[in-house]
C-alpha cells in the first residue's frame, strides 16, 4: 500500500490552514446599538502562518470580457482562518498577483458561519476572453495591505461606507422620518434600506420619501402583500407591518471590499414574524464602475408566510429609487436593448437606469443584476422611466414559505459612469455570471 497520496491530501489540507496572516479592519456598531458577537470581528482569531505557506488547491474561473468581482466559499472540508488578506496567483502566463480578502461565509440561514470562511477578489478580465483562468491562493509576502474603506457614522440612524474620499452609500438601520410627509401619513416613517447611494463622481443616484411615492426609499425591499394567518399586511406603504433593527453581524473592511451584515425583523406591533438578514458587499472601483453585491436571506420566525407582487405590475422585492433628473434624460436598457416604455410583468436578467443626475451633464447609471441561481429566474420586473427599477419576486403569484426555512435572494447593484450600451452591460453581466461558475479544483 502507497502512503504517497495519503501524504499528499494531508499538505494540501495543513496548507490551507496556513494561508493568510493579517486581519481585515473590523468596525464596531455605533454607540447604543447591538453589536456583533465577539467571535464575529475578533481579529485574533487569524492565522498568523509564514509568508511561504500556500494552498494548492487550484481556483478555475470561467472566461470574462471584464473584470470579475468574485465571491466563492473556501474548499470544503479545509478550516482556513475567517479574517485575513493574500492574493490569487495566476497559473498561466505572466503569473499575476491579485489581491484577495478573506471573511466570514453566510451560512443558509444568512447568519455569518463561524465555521467557514469566503475569498473575495477583483479579477482583471485577461487577455484571452475566451479561456478559462486557474489561480493558486497565496500569503502576501509582506504586511497585508491597507483597506481604502472605512465605516462613518452617519447620524443616529445610519452608517455610511466609503472608498476613500469618496461617498458610496448610507444604510439607514434606524428609523428615518419623512419631514414632508403629513404626521398622519404611516409612510412618514421607514428604516432598513440604503440612501443616499452615490455615483462614482459624486452625485446622488437615488431619492427617498418622493412626494409621487412617499413610500419609495433609495435602495429598499418591500412587499405589498405579505400573507400570515388568513391576515394580509402591507409592508410596501408600511401601514401594519415594518422592519426593524436587530443587530449588527459583521462591519469589515479589507483590500478589496467593505463588508456590512445586518439582521432585522418584521414586526406586527411587537411580533416579529420574518428574520431578515442583509449582506452587502462594496467593491473597489474597476475603471468606470462599482460592484455592490446585495444577499437577502428571508426566514418565516413561527408561522408560514405568504408574499406576492402588485397585480398587473409585480412589484414587490429589490428596488432603486432613482433621484430627480431633467425631462427626457432617462434612460432604461434591458438585455433585448433601449426601453422605449415602462415594462410590466416582464421576465429579465437585468435592467440598467441611466441619467444625468445632480445637475451634472455626464450621465451615471446602475444596473441590477440578477443571480441566476436566484429562485424562479429570470424574474419578474417593473420599470418606470419616472424613476425606479422594480425586481419583482415572487412575482403576481402568491407563494407560501414554511415557517423556519430560509429563501435566499442575491443581486448587484452595477454603478457605472457614462452612458454604458447594451453589449456593455451584457458584458458585465457575463462577468458577474462567471464569478457564480466559479470552482475549486484539486
Amino acid at each position: 500500500m502507497s502512503y504517497r497520496p495519503l501524504f499528499a491530501a494531508l499538505f494540501v489540507s495543513i496548507s490551507l490552514l496556513l494561508v493568510l496572516r493579517a486581519p481585515s479592519s473590523v468596525a464596531g456598531p455605533p454607540d447604543g446599538q447591538a453589536g456583533p458577537h465577539a467571535a464575529d470581528t475578533d481579529p485574533a482569531v487569524v492565522s498568523q502562518a509564514p509568508a511561504e505557506s500556500a494552498t494548492r488547491t487550484t481556483l478555475v474561473l470561467p472566461p470574462a470580457a471584464r473584470s470579475v468581482q468574485l465571491v466563492i466559499g473556501l474548499p470544503a472540508g479545509n478550516e482556513a482562518p475567517r479574517r485575513g488578506s493574500g492574493a490569487l496567483v495566476r497559473l498561466e502566463g505572466t503569473a499575476a498577483r491579485v489581491p484577495a480578502q478573506l471573511g466570514v461565509a453566510v451560512a443558509q440561514d444568512g447568519s455569518a458561519d463561524l465555521e467557514r470562511g469566503l475569498l473575495m477578489a477583483s479579477i482583471p478580465a485577461p487577455q484571452e476572453a475566451t479561456k478559462a483562468c486557474r489561480y493558486r491562493f497565496a500569503p502576501l509576502a509582506a504586511d497585508h495591505p491597507t483597506s481604502p474603506f472605512r465605516f462613518v457614522d452617519a447620524g443616529p440612524t445610519g452608517i455610511e461606507i466609503r472608498a476613500g474620499q469618496d461617498r458610496v452609500l448610507v444604510y439607514n438601520y434606524g428609523v428615518v422620518t419623512g419631514a414632508d410627509v403629513p404626521t398622519t401619513d404611516p409612510r412618514r416613517q421607514r428604516a432598513c434600506y440604503i440612501h443616499p447611494l452615490w455615483d462614482l463622481d459624486g452625485q446622488v443616484l437615488t431619492d427617498d420619501f418622493p412626494k409621487d411615492h412617499y413610500h419609495h426609499h433609495g435602495v429598499f425591499w418591500a412587499w405589498p402583500h405579505v400573507g400570515i394567518d388568513s391576515q394580509q399586511y402591507d409592508l410596501w406603504l408600511y401601514g401594519n407591518i415594518q422592519q426593524k433593527f436587530v443587530r449588527w453581524m459583521d462591519r469589515t473592511t479589507g483590500p478589496v471590499a467593505a463588508v456590512l451584515g445586518v439582521e432585522n425583523g418584521w414586526f406586527v406591533g411587537e411580533r416579529k414574524v420574518m428574520i431578515e438578514r442583509l449582506w452587502v458587499r462594496v467593491f473597489k472601483t474597476d475603471a468606470d464602475a462599482r460592484a455592490i453585491d446585495v444577499t437577502l436571506v428571508l426566514i418565516p420566525v413561527d408561522k408560514p408566510v405568504t408574499l406576492w407582487g402588485a397585480a398587473g405590475k409585480s412589484y414587490g422585492g429589490l428596488t432603486v429609487r432613482f433621484a430627480p433628473r431633467p425631462p427626457g434624460s432617462t434612460v432604461i436598457t434591458v438585455p433585448s436593448g433601449r426601453a422605449a416604455d415602462d415594462l410590466l410583468n416582464t421576465p429579465l436578467a437585468w435592467a440598467d437606469f441611466t441619467a444625468p443626475f445632480g445637475g451634472d451633464a455626464r450621465p451615471s447609471g446602475v444596473a441590477i443584476f440578477v443571480d441566476p441561481r436566484a429562485p424562479d429566474f429570470p424574474q419578474d420586473w417593473l420599470t418606470r422611466h419616472y424613476g425606479a427599477l422594480c425586481v419583482g419576486w415572487p412575482g403576481i403569484k402568491p407563494q407560501t414559505f414554511p415557517a423556519g426555512q430560509p429563501v435566499r435572494l442575491d443581486y448587484r447593484l452595477w454603478v457605472h459612469r457614462g452612458q454604458v450600451d447594451r453589449d456593455g452591460l451584457n458584458a458585465a453581466y457575463q462577468a458577474f455570471e462567471a464569478a457564480t461558475h466559479a470552482r475549486w479544483r484539486p
